[in-house]
């Protein structure tokens, strides 16, 4: 019976343990912070439709949409390089009594470069769309 020396073999096991165990560590942070942007552009599309359709013209809906959009976000923890916010108020023009609504796009291009995991981009783009009725009943421009 021969006894085997195992001198070493943690420090094999932590190299092949430690990369795997930081990719894991990466891949969860990703997920998490993908997450937190995806809720945070949806909330950010509805308050922005909802601010579009509580105005009274579309160019007032379309300066409200924006000004909403950026706020919400801001107020949130996501950093975004460049946010877009793409507003289609088009049923303004629809005549009293007709059913209408607003739709609003947010576009959020996420910073994801500081994570360095390898197969992630360096950014993403999270997008949400919401749209939101327009009072029948109410005067329009």
């Amino acid at each position: 019976m021969t006894i085997h020396d195992q001198r070493g073999s943690a420090s094999i096991e932590a190299t092949i343990g430690l990369p795997a165990f930081v990719l894991f560590v990466g891949l969860i942070i990703f997920g998490g912070r993908t997450s937190v942007a995806h809720q945070a552009v949806e909330s950010a599309s509805a308050d922005a439709a909802r601010s579009a359709s509580i105005a009274r013209t579309s160019t007032d809906a379309k300066h409200d949409a924006q000004q909403a959009a950026h706020l919400s976000l801001a107020n949130q923890d996501v950093h975004c390089l460049r946010i877009d916010v793409i507003i289609d108020a088009s049923d303004f023009t629809k005549p009293i009594g007709h059913p209408a609504t607003v739709s609003v796009t947010v576009e959020c291009v996420l910073d994801l470069a500081d994570l360095s995991v390898p197969g992630i981009p360096g950014t993403r783009v999270i997008r949400s769309t919401t749209s939101s009725p327009l009072d029948s009943w109410r005067e329009r421009a």
